[in-house]
């Protein structure tokens, strides 16, 4: 049997094909490493780790890793993480609760619509509503 795929195995061309592909073996095997290296680095996930379980099982490593990896960058999440406490604080800022039942009730009322505990007191001269402890009307200037 040998011999009969002899003079294949000798040509010019069947060496030249089996060289290009061993060398784009070896390429795309660093290729591969070299990409979960600097995609699990981004991930917040041990690149060193990954990058030598690619290097070491090549195409398998690989597929455990696309498996098991974290599913968003860490830059994502650390800027979600931001975006979620800045509309917190935006809403603490905005929006009053009651302290009394905690519902959320607007900066002019006077009592709170659920529990009617009295959150502020109306102006004696301009009829705004003033904090429960002011003496003096910030609006108007007139004392309490």
């Amino acid at each position: 049997m040998g011999d009969i795929l002899q003079p294949i195995t000798s040509s010019g061309e069947f060496k030249l094909v089996t060289q290009l592909c061993t060398l784009f073996f070896f390429v795309f095997h660093f290729a591969l490493t070299f990409w979960a290296y600097r995609d699990a680095d981004r991930r917040g996930a041990m690149a060193w780790f990954w990058a030598l379980t690619v290097f070491l099982f090549n195409i398998a490593g690989w597929a455990i890793y696309l498996v098991v990896r974290p599913p968003e960058y860490a830059a994502d999440a650390r800027e979600r993480d931001l975006e979620i406490r800045a509309k917190e604080v935006s809403l603490e800022r905005d929006l009053e609760t009651c302290p009394a039942c905690y519902k959320p009730v607007e900066n002019d009322f006077l009592i709170c619509p659920s529990c009617m505990k009295k959150l502020r007191k109306p102006c004696t001269e301009c009829e705004r509503p003033l904090k429960l402890g002011w003496n003096v009307c910030p609006y108007c200037k007139t004392k309490q």
